[in-house]
């Protein structure tokens, strides 16, 4: 089947969809119902009715009644004016809504909205005569199209969750209902889907991140702003580790730059004009400076580069912060880890000559390889480029140099990618990667971005070998980008079954009895002494012990559900012989204590 026609598809089933909740509450209001990733969506107004789950089989059972009817869905077409009493008659007042705004422009003003239920719209500045209906059984719908020519061409389906959602993505209007279905070609193909999201459910990293301790929330603290617990702030703290580690193998030297700034900073960077109402402003008491918390750190690093003379034998300079900055995000956008208004970025910013970018574009896609590999995930990348839009700083010319520069690293380094106009910074363009997790989604997390703007901004130079002075190139980068983001993505890629490395608790030692206590001290000395090196040095083994007075299978079955990855079981035999019997989630073997060090490094 094409895209095309499984639009086709997935549209109908809205309609059908609208339809049979025509039938089973005659008074429903419908706003629009567009097609969606693997599905659609439509927006009903059922006054004080509200629709739940439990209403989802009676709504099912009604469109299949509607789709065994073999009903064609017939175009026809109505002149505004028409059209406009038509949804008067019918009490369909959002519809009348739409009419109205198509009359007076001539084409769509509800840029918000799905041009699939708009009804034809003419040419920009057009004057709109007439527009499109569709009509299925005893259901007609204002809309544009396409559909299937019969209902019985719309495969299987199923109706997922219902949400609220404001007219038109308005706070101020009317709030309807946003009833959610997904479709595919074949039953097989939504069965798949439906496993995957049932999965998905249980490796949701806000089920998980309290199911396993990993961090919190609290109203008193503020939307969007996570605390995380000792066993979560491991877990950052480990992964930002090997991310510094990474980058100092390469030359990257630590710096370190406060919350807040003078806005006059965002201002010169250009970040204030781009991004001014997503700053948390921050008020002093004893001067009239105009301050804001810090949301980005580039424009800092920059001052770090300005506060002596360089030269080019200086070049190139790499700095790195791993600091947690705000944004003033919307609260209707805060959820879970993924988009938080504290996050904290593993930073990069190199400045550099022009004829050093290669080598550290090259570098920077070395260690983000490496990153993504240990963690198992797959990687393409997304070449961001400038629309031509005129939200973007610097002259065309320089854009152009940049972007060619870095498909030239991509086609080099023989990366998987894509183009993409539109996802540019304002300042230059980016090398955004894609990383695929185990239920094969795909995620932006790190980037690494050509700035020719920002430099020449702050005046930043450098002396040339001929003592001229020369504007330096600035390289960003971030290998995990927003760690709250990237916990988000790595806490359901693992299912919380974090490897041996990054698990808050490694091991987990459980007595069968008290007998055994004192040969439990020498395992522990075993694991003291004990250093993982790979993939982060100096990584020391975090373990605890289980010695209560319960039976050996409930120590086990809490350990498993805490996901620790290696259970360390010490029984009387045990201790006779030497050894500990090793549970993991490949199975249970028994290792000599004098080898237990070098199994685990080697696990």
């Amino acid at each position: 089947m094409t895209d095309e026609q499984l639009h086709a598809m997935r549209h109908s089933l809205a309609h059908i969809t609208a339809a049979a909740v025509q039938h089973l509450w005659p008074g429903a209001k419908f706003g629009v119902g567009p097609v969606v990733e693997n599905g659609f969506y439509y927006d009903i107004d059922l006054g004080d009715t509200k629709i739940s789950e439990q209403d989802f089989a009676k709504i099912e059972k009604e469109m299949r009644k509607i789709i065994a009817q073999n009903q064609d869905f017939v175009r026809s077409t109505k002149p505004i004016d028409e059209a406009i009493a038509w949804a008067q008659g019918a009490k369909q007042l959002y519809k009348e809504e739409l009419l109205n705004d198509l009359k007076r422009s001539g084409t769509t003003v509800a840029k918000d909205l799905d041009p699939d239920e708009m009804g034809t719209i003419a040419e920009e500045g057009a004057v709109l005569d007439e527009v499109s209906f569709y009509t299925n059984g005893d259901f007609t719908d204002l809309c544009r199209g396409p559909h299937v020519a019969n209902t019985r061409e719309v495969g299987a389906f199923k109706l997922l969750r219902v949400a609220g959602a404001y007219w038109r993505g308005n706070e101020k209007n009317a709030q309807m209902q946003r009833l959610y279905g997904v479709a595919f070609a074949t039953q097989e193909e939504l069965d798949n889907y439906l496993k995957m999201i049932e999965e998905a459910r249980l490796r949701d990293h806000r089920k998980l991140g309290k199911d396993l301790d990993l961090y919190t929330t609290s109203t008193l603290v503020g939307a969007g702003l996570p605390m995380f617990t000792p066993r979560g702030t491991v877990l950052r703290e480990v992964l930002a580790k090997y991310s510094n580690q990474l980058r100092e193998a390469r030359g990257f030297q630590k710096v370190w730059t406060p919350n807040i700034t003078k806005t006059s900073l965002y201002e010169t960077s250009g970040h204030w004009a781009k991004f001014g109402d997503e700053l948390f402003l921050v008020t002093s008491q004893e001067t009239d400076d105009k301050m804001a918390l810090k949301p980005m750190n580039c424009p800092h690093h920059t001052q770090i580069f300005a506060s002596q003379p360089r030269s080019y034998k200086d070049m190139p300079i790499r700095y790195l912060e791993t600091t947690t900055d705000y944004r003033d995000e919307k609260t209707g956008e805060l959820g879970g880890l993924n988009r938080v208004r504290s996050l904290t970025q593993d930073d990069s910013h190199v400045f550099c000559r022009h004829d050093q970018i290669e080598d550290e574009i090259d570098g920077l896609l070395a260690s983000v390889n490496e990153l993504y590999k240990t963690i198992d995930m797959k990687l393409r990348v997304r070449l961001s480029y400038r629309d031509d839009g005129d939200g973007y700083l610097g002259s065309q010319e320089l854009w152009e140099s940049a972007q060619q520069q870095l498909k030239q690293a991509v086609l080099k380094n023989d990366l998987d990618y894509f183009e993409q106009e539109g996802e540019a910074a304002f300042y230059g363009p980016k090398i955004d990667f894609m990383a695929t997790d185990a239920l094969g989604r795909e995620h932006q997390l790190a980037t690494a971005q050509l700035d020719f703007v920002q430099p020449g901004r702050f005046g930043l130079e450098y002396k040339d070998t001929e003592s001229n002075n020369q504007t330096p190139v600035m390289i960003h980068c971030a290998l995990l980008g927003s760690i709250e983001r990237f916990l988000s993505v790595y806490i359901e890629h693992t299912a919380g079954w974090f490897p041996l490395w990054s698990a808050p608790e490694q091991v987990r030692i459980l007595t069968i009895n008290d007998t055994v206590l004192d040969y439990v001290e020498e395992i522990e000395a075993t694991l003291r002494d004990t250093i993982l090196m790979q993939p982060i040095k100096y990584n020391e083994i975090r373990f605890t012990r289980d010695d209560r007075n319960e039976s050996l299978g409930k120590k086990i079955r809490e350990a498993t559900t805490w996901k620790i990855p290696v259970q360390l079981i010490v029984g009387p035999k045990d201790k006779e012989a030497r050894e500990v019997s090793v549970r993991t989630q490949s199975g249970e073997e028994k290792v000599a204590l004098d080898k237990l060090s070098e199994y685990l490094v080697n696990i």
